[in-house]
């Protein structure tokens, strides 16, 4: 189990802490509603260090990830990102991961506990090709800022104007002290940026971020707030809403897939499904009242097994509990009426995501 690098200054100020893929994450500073509260109305700083990085580099780097990923990655320009699935030839999901392309070397975030399989796989078809991967989660970590005040923490912490980055475009900065990059992450909160840094220098930075924060109504936010925003924006997470059988569109990741770049690993199932035009089932939204549901709980159609449950938190936003869940593709209207396991509870089919 990897402990935090920054464990002892979580725990100062009264952090109880969890392992999410092996690794461990803050669960909670102790007030989830102010934490949740604060990346809505003002600023909220989560450390996301327990993300694993593996790096690229070689002449051939970005040809050969091109060809191993659902995204776009020769023609990515330099300086920005993309999100993307690594699938099986099958078109089952390996895992997700948000590329960094720079000018040396390509950076990918990954879920915890998904690094070694990433490696294992990519290094199964690197074969003649100049490239070489390198294990980085020690090298580099990410802190994540969302909220309306987060372009003004970045520019009291940066020295100057910060405008807002559009989701996966990013720009280089100097932060106490530190060389980082700044790469825009709207998925959960409009305003979202992940800020990655060297990690020997994610102290300072942390703090840097606080201090800077503190005029803006800054708290520090936990994991289980940062699922519950996760949640209601109908963002699947790896390990969660998605596994080894997941084919990508069925999670709705249809932005993580690139149709005009040619040949990847999976690439023949990815595009039949396309042509088909559905998926057996679909990732959806769930009502649930105040029903207090598992995930893995079985979602029924009359006597008909038609999906289940993989997310469940208590939104602010619907004023009830809500789930992330599969559902046959029969059952997919919103209002549809579903049996949670045997009964008498029921969930009702919502779109995502439950914040529109």
């Amino acid at each position: 189990m990897e402990p935090l690098s920054l464990h002892f200054l979580h725990e100062g100020t009264g952090a109880r802490f969890i392992f999410v893929g092996g690794r461990e994450a803050v669960a909670t500073y102790g007030d989830g509603e102010a934490e949740y509260r604060a990346a809505r109305e003002a600023v909220a700083l989560h450390d996301a260090s327990y993300r694993e990085i593996l790096r690229i580099t070689g002449e051939d780097r970005a040809s050969f990830l091109h060809g191993m990923v659902t995204q776009e990655v020769k023609n990515l320009p330099v300086g920005s990102a993309a999100y993307a699935a690594l699938v099986t030839v099958k078109g089952a999901m390996v895992a997700d991961a948000r590329i960094l392309k720079r000018e040396a070397d390509l950076l990918l975030d990954l879920e915890p506990g998904t690094g070694a399989k990433v490696r294992e796989f990519l290094e199964k078809y690197l074969i003649s090709e100049d490239a070489e991967l390198h294990e980085a989660t020690g090298e580099y970590a990410l802190l994540r800022l969302l909220g309306p005040q987060t372009a003004g923490v970045l520019a009291g912490a940066l020295g100057g104007p910060q405008p807002l980055l559009e989701h996966h475009a990013a720009r280089q900065g100097v932060l106490a002290g530190q060389e980082v990059w700044l790469v825009g992450n709207t998925a959960v909160e409009p305003h979202g940026v992940d800020v990655w840094v060297p990690r020997a220098g994610l102290e300072p930075v942390w703090r840097a971020l606080v201090e800077a924060g503190a005029a803006h109504g800054m708290k520090p936010l936990g994991f289980e707030a940062l699922e519950l925003l996760r949640v209601e924006a109908g963002v699947p997470r790896y390990g969660q809403d998605m596994v080894d059988t997941t084919i990508p569109l069925e999670a709705n990741l249809a932005g993580a897939i690139s149709y005009n770049k040619g040949c990847y690993i999976g690439q023949e199932v990815i595009a039949r499904a396309t042509f088909r035009g559905h998926m057996n089932r679909k990732l959806t939204g769930l009502l649930l009242g105040d029903v207090d549901a598992a995930p893995g709980t079985e979602l029924r159609r009359g006597e008909k097994k038609v999906g289940w449950l993989t997310s469940v938190v208590r939104s602010p936003v619907k004023g009830q509990r809500v789930a992330l869940g599969y559902v046959h593709r029969d059952s997919l209207e919103p209002g549809t009426e579903l049996t949670l396991a045997e009964g008498p509870a029921t969930a009702k089919v919502a779109p995502l995501p439950f914040t529109a």
